[in-house]
């Protein structure tokens, strides 16, 4: 018996997907890992905007794709944003990440984790993201046990 659960929900835009985030961004807590995947330009940026506005944040967010991390203040903690895709090994990121994985005042964002998968908890959040040929988004959620207070009270159709 799996004590993950698993939604798969239908998102018909942006707008949907941002919304989404944002429910889950509201019951963040603290110490979650979040692991997103798509293929680029798949909705990971938009994912993570709603999901810093749901935290109660104020920051811009913007693609670390090119500055590997991005930091967002939210009012009960922060949340660090990894994007490793032009990384095949993380190297001295792994560390900063690794550093970070537990921390109550932290919440954790990674795109790309193929480079970080030995230093990522398995007590994570995934979230898949694809595109359709219809343009919109089919988002796969698997919450284990101790997180699935984030998907508590979502359903399937945005």
């Amino acid at each position: 018996m799996s004590t993950a659960r698993t939604l798969y929900i239908h998102s018909t835009d942006s707008e949907a997907t941002e919304q989404l985030a944002e429910k889950i961004g509201h019951r963040l807590r603290g110490g979650e890992v979040i692991e997103l995947a798509s293929d680029l330009g798949g909705g990971k940026t938009t994912f993570v905007r709603g999901l810093v506005r749901g935290a109660g944040s104020q920051d811009r967010v913007a693609s670390p794709t090119f500055t590997i991390s991005k930091v967002y203040s939210a009012p009960a903690f922060e949340i660090h944003h990894f994007d490793f895709y032009r990384l095949p090994e993380a190297g001295l990121i792994a560390n900063e990440l690794a550093e970070i994985i537990g921390d109550p005042r932290a919440v954790i964002v990674v795109e790309w984790a193929r480079a970080v998968q030995h230093v990522l908890p398995s007590v994570r959040l995934k979230v898949h993201i694809e595109q359709t040929p219809d343009g919109s988004r089919r988002l796969t959620l698997q919450a284990p046990l101790p997180l699935q207070h984030l998907l508590t009270g979502i359903d399937g159709g945005l």
